[in-house]
């Protein structure tokens, strides 16, 4: 089972200017080949198929744990993608029937308003629907590690060039926190595959080569450790993580660390209405009279 939290995983900047063009792209880390959903669902389904659990505990705990933080990540990016989406339509003044989405249209995908309600969805930067075929469970625990050690390559080069490419505030957090958070994943499935065959796959690390404190939005994770700790999202479960992930940081030579419950993560930014595209409603306020009543009559505050 997922123990769900209201938190982010990291910080996001509040809207700003609306960049519909660079949400476009950030897609790409969503429901691209190499996106969040793909590492999610390759980790998920490998810790389902997964056989024989009571004699390779350790390795077990690691892939269905990293797919438990994957879920978070998927939140940030279709937060990051609605941070970039708020406000390229009319806010105050934005009502069916005026013609109130004329000036997106051409602009960005037009997916994300006349499909998404002004945010994110399973598809990658070309509005590509996200594939199951992207999904690798072969059931061999060794070709199943060096499988996802690539895939993790594969998600940080997305992630250097996603950076590269959009220079929206949201974005560059998203990226800072995701390369830093996915080098860590790196680093596990290599030392996973190291204690199983002896093959040293740390001395690829990073790849790209490209040093992930040289990023200032990493900088600040890479201060607090989060560069060589593994969360442990569950209150008792996977506790055998720490006979895999263990030895020093192949960066910084720290030791790698093992911390028990998910990170602090942030409070969630509560992102205004779009009644352009009815996000919650046509009318938001009336929703809101709604949800008043209910709260009383249930004796919320």
């Amino acid at each position: 089972m997922i123990l769900r939290l209201d938190r982010w995983g990291t910080k996001l900047p509040p809207p700003s200017d609306p960049d519909p063009e660079g949400a476009k792209a950030v897609q790409e880390l969503m429901g691209g080949r190499f996106g969040e959903m793909s590492t999610l669902m390759n980790y998920t389904f490998q810790s389902f198929n997964f056989r024989g659990k009571a004699g390779a505990r350790p390795f077990y705990d690691l892939i269905a744990n990293i797919a438990a933080e994957e879920y978070g990540h998927i939140e940030l990016v279709a937060a990051t993608i609605n941070t970039m989406l708020t406000g390229a339509s009319p806010i105050d003044d934005g009502r069916a029937p005026k013609a109130s989405l004329a000036g997106v249209k051409g602009v960005g995908s037009p997916h994300h308003f006349l499909a998404g309600g002004q945010g994110a969805l399973p598809q990658d930067s070309r509005g590509v629907p996200w594939n199951g075929d992207y999904v690798f469970s072969s059931g061999d625990l060794v070709e199943d590690l060096t499988h996802n050690f690539f895939l993790e390559t594969g998600a940080r080069q997305g992630k250097l060039k996603v950076y590269e490419m959009v220079e929206h505030p949201a974005a560059r957090a998203l990226t800072g926190y995701l390369l830093v958070r996915g080098g860590v994943h790196q680093i596990a499935y290599a030392r996973a595959l190291e204690n199983l065959t002896g093959a040293n796959l740390m001395k690829l690390f990073p790849s790209p080569r490209v040093r992930t404190d040289q990023i200032p939005e990493c900088r600040p994770h890479i201060e607090r450790g989060d560069h060589r700790r593994l969360y442990r999202f569950s209150p008792e479960d996977y506790t055998e993580i720490v006979a895999v992930f263990n030895g020093p940081h192949p960066e910084t030579g720290e030791d790698l660390i093992v911390a028990d419950g998910p990170p602090e993560g942030a409070e969630p930014n509560d992102l205004p209405p779009q009644p352009a595209v009815f996000a919650p409603d046509y009318a938001p306020e009336e929703i809101n009279e709604i949800a008043t009543r209910l709260k009383e009559k249930a004796g919320l505050k």
